[in-house]
């Protein structure tokens, strides 16, 4: 008996049905079948199937004599479902790799719920995704409950897809679907309402394809009057079971709601019946109202009539519109206003020991700014050091930071008097470049991809981005910091405007160069990290050949399962990938099970270097400031052609790398099971990538900006790297065991 029965409707989805198929059967999870059945397509879906079919023994395939649609069609299936679980996949979606291995691992943790409630992602037709909006439902509880302990679930998209269903359940209940449009609203009602034992997985299993065109619910017709006769079903449920009677006022609103929000699109309904398809609702909506329900507002338009109705949407659209141009008349209006004030407000007199920090797009105070500040506060403590953030920011501030939010008129007034200004990102347009004032650029990293002027050839990697802007913007910048003479090349070649380059080093770094044995240790306890184990850092950056940015190159499970006990791995995601669905796929749900860490949201990357024993990456910028820790670096290069044609980079890191490099997953798991990983020619190419490219990283890079740049003081220019150290892992022990 096969875990799960995958039941795949087919109907004139001949252009996505093997795609779909591909993404089941290539599955590491294998105890699977799939029942296909062909709903009488005219197409040649029924071919493909048996073609299949002799391929994988897997695959059974059901040929019907008739259309009979989406629902029945299902049905037809049901009867030839061996497996545990139920699971009824749409022919035109996919799942995500590795959905089925993770489905099955929280059933077993779950110990076989009734049903499984996991995550999608919505893929448009133009290459765009968007993970369900309502994700987070899925995170907030790890134990089983029903609807009515967490009601919450069922404010999710309720449709079929995103559930697996126990199949002796849905046998036990008797539960079908009927014919007509909207048939998953008569299922899944019942079957969420009647559920003992609900689980949930926040990991996105499927992606739910949006058609330009060919999605039956976006076909205009008389059909989508069928959702009355659907929620006439589920009432009928709710009738025979009277233990479910409390769930009548929850079926009453969601019916309103369900069909106020058909009536609204323009795609659904004939012009010529909506009216018709209006008076039916309100008098459904009248005959199932529960005795003394109370309306809510937005449901009170079915009490009147549909005249009524239209004249509370046209003005609806009408207020929308006014207020879409009143609200770019404010904006016409406060950019005069800034021109004006602008032209004021520079007269008045800096003050010369005001320095403005921001870090991040104003995230905070982190990365080199954060170090400068820090600095300052120690040896020049008469220096004002005020920084922006962003409003939500403002609760995660170390205690007693002077701050300003973002547009407001106190940061305004700040950054105008202003003697200094530091920043990691260009400040806004709104902050002028005033006569007398410093701009002071730290960068974020050194850099390996084109960046600048130099992506005006790269038209994928700038995408979205005003590179004549993004310079003129830069000609404020008076001074430029620098890790090297490599960097300080690269920045005036990427950015021809007015700074001078100052060969500081990088004040974020001085921590990792001043690193003792112990200074991970606090880190380590605070993400839970077991005594004695060997940190594996993985850190991937985004792609600029795929929308969003996101490619998983290493599958996180199996890097975790293959590098074995004794040893934690943490993953940290580009941070331009933090709120995308990336997470979604898989890494949420690692994280909660402890199989890894996901630190994409810590702060301080700093401490996650420290923390750690090793970094696996691809063309992240953080090699450049690990390897000040004397510490092993591997590069996993397997798209390295595609992302150097695609993004565009200084040089080949994979023949001038600071560790072993590796061109597939099977070589990445010989280099860490054989220990080559920490050879002597590992340590040969890390001490040949610090020499060349961080060659002002003395530890006094902070110190440095503070005295020459803020104070005016004299200070040595920095003569080289200190002499490499390893510092030893904060477990006592640097060295991965065979995998």
């Amino acid at each position: 008996m096969p875990r799960f029965s995958v039941i795949v409707p087919c109907f004139k989805v001949q252009g996505f049905l093997r795609e779909c198929l591909d993404s089941v059967l290539d599955q590491s999870f294998r105890d699977i079948e799939v029942v296909a059945v062909d709903d009488c397509s005219p197409d040649g879906c029924g071919a493909i199937l048996d073609e299949y079919a002799a391929l994988d023994e897997r695959v059974r395939v059901l040929h019907l004599e008739e259309n009979v649609g989406l629902g029945r069609a299902r049905n037809a299936g049901l009867p030839l479902a061996t497996g545990d679980y139920l699971f009824f996949l749409d022919s035109d979606d996919t799942l995500t790799p590795g959905a089925l291995r993770a489905m099955a691992d929280r059933l077993a943790e779950a110990e076989d719920p009734d049903v499984l409630v996991f995550d999608y992602a919505r893929t448009y037709w133009w290459g765009g995704t968007r993970r369900n909006v309502l994700a987070q439902v899925l995170a907030e509880t790890d134990r089983t409950f029903t609807a009515a302990e967490r009601p919450e679930i069922l404010d999710l998209l309720m449709v079929v897809w995103n559930k697996v269903y126990r199949r002796d359940f849905v046998e036990r209940e008797g539960f079908t679907f009927p014919p007509g449009y909207y048939e998953d609203t008569p299922w899944t009602f019942p079957v969420m309402f009647a559920a003992g034992r609900i689980a949930t997985l926040d990991r996105i299993c499927l992606n739910y394809r949006q058609r330009r065109q060919g999605n039956i619910l976006s076909t205009t017709s008389r059909k989508h009057f069928d959702v009355h006769a659907q929620y006439e079903r589920v009432f009928a449920f709710l009738d025979a079971r009277p233990e479910l009677a409390r769930w009548r006022p929850f079926l009453h609103a969601k019916m309103g709601e369900h069909c106020l929000d058909i009536l609204s699109k323009p795609d659904r309904l004939p012009p010529s019946d909506k009216a018709e398809f209006f008076r039916r609702t309100a008098e459904m909506f009248r005959r199932y109202r529960p005795e003394g329900a109370q309306t809510p507002a937005e449901l009170r338009v079915l009490e009147h009539g549909y005249a009524a109705y239209r004249l509370r949407r046209g003005s609806g659209r009408a207020g929308r519109e006014l207020g879409r141009r009143a609200r770019q008349a404010r904006g016409a209006a406060a950019g005069r206003l800034g021109r004006v004030r602008t032209a004021v407000n520079v007269r008045r007199p800096l003050d010369p020991d005001l320095v403005v920090y921001s870090a991040f797009s104003h995230r905070g105070v982190l990365g080199d700014p954060g170090a400068i500040h820090r600095k300052a506060l120690e040896i020049a403590p008469h220096l004002r050091g005020v920084w922006v953030v962003r409003g939500e920011e403002e609760a995660a501030l170390p205690p007693d930071t002077e701050h300003v939010l973002l547009g407001s008129a106190q940061y305004r007034r700040t950054v105008e008097r202003a003697a200094f200004l530091v920043n990691n990102v260009n400040w806004p347009w709104a902050v002028p470049k005033r006569p007398g004032s410093v701009h002071i650029h730290t960068h974020q990293g050194t850099p390996l991809k084109y960046m600048g002027a130099d992506l005006l050839g790269r038209p994928g990697a700038r995408h979205g981005l005003d590179v004549p802007q993004m310079l003129r913007r830069a000609d404020r910048w008076d001074h430029s910091l620098v890790a090297g003479r490599y960097a300080e090349r690269v920045w005036e070649r990427a950015y021809p405007c007015h700074f001078s380059s100052a060969r500081t080093g990088s004040p974020r770094n001085d921590v990792l160069v001043n690193a003792g044995p112990q200074d991970g240790h606090r880190v380590r306890e605070r993400l839970g990290v077991p005594d004695g184990h060997t940190v594996v850092l993985y850190a991937p950056t985004r792609r600029e050949y795929r929308r969003g940015g996101y490619v998983e190159r290493i599958d996180p499970a199996r890097l975790a399962a293959d590098l074995g006990e004794g040893h934690t791995l943490v993953v940290r995601l580009h941070p331009s990938l933090a709120a995308g669905p990336a997470r979604g796929l898989g890494l949420a749900e690692l994280h909660r099970r402890g199989v890894l860490i996901d630190a994409t949201d810590e702060p301080h990357v700093e401490d996650l270097m420290l923390a750690s024993d090793l970094l696996i990456t691809d063309y992240s910028a953080l090699m450049f400031d690990y390897v000040l820790l004397d510490r092993p670096v591997l590069i996993h290069a397997d798209d390295w052609a595609a992302y150097t044609a695609s993004r565009g980079t200084y040089f080949d890191v994979t023949a001038e790398a600071p560790g072993h490099v590796s061109r597939s997953y099977r070589e990445l798991a010989w280099l860490l099971a054989s220990g080559a990983w920490r050879d002597e020619e590992a340590a040969r190419l890390r001490s040949a990538f610090r020499d060349r490219f961080c060659e002002y990283e003395d530890g006094r890079a902070a110190e440095r900006v503070v005295r020459t740049l803020l104070l005016g003081e004299p200070m040595p220019e920095p003569v080289g790297v200190p002499a490499a150290r390893p510092v030893p892992a904060v477990s006592g022990r640097d060295l991965l065991t065979s995998s």
